[in-house]
């Protein structure tokens, strides 16, 4: 198992944005976190950044209690994320993106880099290797020096995903990768995600685009109104009756309105 989260419930003043919710995610899975919007799967993946503290609950990671953890060492334990809306450093290159998100792997100090040690230069020459073939699993090889603000949409998702496989992580989260992406840019993406996959790094991701996160996903948990309404394959959740109606609505809506 690499993520547990144990009744985690996320109160904002009287309203209540996540309510006694519990999931667990095994190491290789692609794990789907689903739901009408305001169901509270962003709250979710802030919570479990620590982005977020929760009102109450557990979060366990690779067997170790993460809660209250400052956002900057749950990266350094092994969990990076993606954003719903891009955030690149967009006037940086591309191969810079990569490189900065290398840098909570860095061991050199201050000293080091001011007298460029042979250990600073051979940790700089690896960090720059790793940015590269980041960049060529991400298929953007030839686009190293190029601006990132200059790239095209669909490239930029590509380009955050990069950045975040270069802190190394255990587990990825991923909010609305495909969100605004064409079909073509839609394949690419999943053929990426399941090359993540095989390198070994475990993947929760929020989605809207149903077809792709059935035909993706190993596992799936669905939210509404805050609260966990299933959890199964994609085929079971596909047929469930509760994620129907909350997806669809009732007749019994219908007939209301």
């Amino acid at each position: 198992m690499v993520l547990e989260l144990k009744n985690i419930t996320k109160n904002f003043g009287g309203i209540s944005a996540l309510t006694d919710v519990s999931f667990k995610i095994n190491k290789g899975e692609i794990f789907g976190l689903i739901g009408p919007n305001g169901a509270g799967k962003t709250t979710m993946f802030n919570v479990i950044t620590n982005m977020f503290l929760p009102t109450s609950g557990e979060i366990n990671f690779l067997g170790e209690t993460i809660s209250g953890i400052k956002p900057h060492k749950i990266t350094d334990k092994g969990i990076c994320r993606t954003f719903q809306n891009i955030r690149l450093f967009s006037q940086m290159t591309v191969l810079e993106n990569v490189l900065v998100g290398g840098h909570c792997r860095s061991t050199s100090g201050v000293l080091s880099s001011v007298f460029r040690t042979k250990s600073q230069r051979t940790e700089e020459e690896n960090t720059r290797k790793v940015a590269t073939e980041l960049l060529e699993l991400v298929g953007l090889s030839s686009y190293e020096d190029v601006i990132a603000e200059n790239l095209a949409y669909g490239q930029q998702r590509r380009l955050e995903i990069a950045r975040a496989l270069a802190s190394n992580p255990s587990l990825l989260l991923l909010d609305e990768p495909a969100a605004g992406m064409n079909e073509t840019e839609t394949d690419n993406l999943f053929e990426l995600i399941k090359k993540v996959q095989q390198r070994g790094v475990t993947v929760l991701l929020i989605e809207h685009d149903m077809p792709f996160v059935m035909k993706l996903c190993d596992r799936i948990t669905v939210l509404n109104f805050g609260k966990k309404l299933a959890e199964g394959t994609p085929e079971e959740i596909q047929n469930n009756p509760d994620v129907i109606e909350a997806y669809l609505g009732s007749e019994e809506d219908d007939q209301i309105a």
